[in-house]
């Protein structure tokens, strides 16, 4: 089988391009932002907060729950979806070492 584009690039660089990927739609930043706010919630919460059919609201779930952003349980009939700390961990030491390095460069 052959070698895939992502092959050539380390395990860190293809872990950030899915965030970033999944980041990179406003809806899922407004889904974000929203389970920020009220800390947990059900699905149904999170399609009375956008402008979405419930099954688009479910697509972008399914998208942030891959990409490890947001974790979800099973509570009777819904999901209850929350924030992956562990990923944004993994987001916040990325931009850290960016700011960083950028903050000591002496570049145009």
């Amino acid at each position: 089988m052959g070698v895939t584009k992502t092959d050539h690039f380390t395990d860190e660089q293809n872990r950030i391009a899915i965030i970033a990927k999944a980041l990179g739609h406003p809806a899922r930043v407004a889904i974000i932002e929203y389970l920020l706010k009220v800390n947990t919630c059900i699905c149904g919460d999170i399609v009375n907060e956008l402008p979405l059919a419930q099954a688009t609201v479910s697509q972008h779930l399914k998208e942030l729950k891959n990409a490890g952003l947001i974790k979800g349980n099973i509570e009777g009939t819904a999901i209850c979806y929350c924030i992956d700390e562990n990923t944004f961990g993994i987001l916040k030491d990325y931009f850290s070492k960016i700011i960083l390095t950028v903050s000591n460069q002496k570049c145009c």
